[in-house]
């Protein structure tokens, strides 16, 4: 069973625009994440790219290309599918670890996991 954590509005969200960055604990440690909107639809992943695991936005918020179809690493330039996370092209290993979103009701949840929990202070 996961809990829904009060991520943002939903209007926060805009399609190819900024994300919305929250720190979680992931595997036991604190990381950093982003939630984005792409094509309708809110997607969030850690904000560690698989090439080598360093933040990927070059400013904060900052994950879409020019164009706002793919998410890039600012370092490296691995480009990620947004709605997946799917290696796109450049140097990656794989994907981005995928965080589970919900939205309802003008709000935008983030989902915990086994390996993935609010980062308390």
């Amino acid at each position: 069973m996961t809990d829904a954590v009060e991520l943002c509005a939903s209007a926060d969200l805009v399609d190819g625009g900024r994300a919305v960055g929250f720190d979680v604990l992931y595997a036991g440690q604190s990381s950093r994440a982003f939630a984005i909107r792409y094509q309708g639809q809110v997607h969030a992943y850690l904000n560690r790219c698989s090439h080598i695991p360093m933040e990927m936005d070059y400013q904060e918020g900052q994950f879409f290309d020019d164009s706002g179809r793919w998410l890039l690493c600012s370092t490296h330039a691995a480009a990620y599918e947004p709605d997946s996370g799917a290696c796109a092209g450049g140097p990656c290993r794989g994907g981005l670890v995928k965080i589970a979103l919900s939205e309802s009701s003008g709000l935008v949840h983030w989902h915990t996991g086994p390996q993935l929990k609010p980062l308390k202070f």
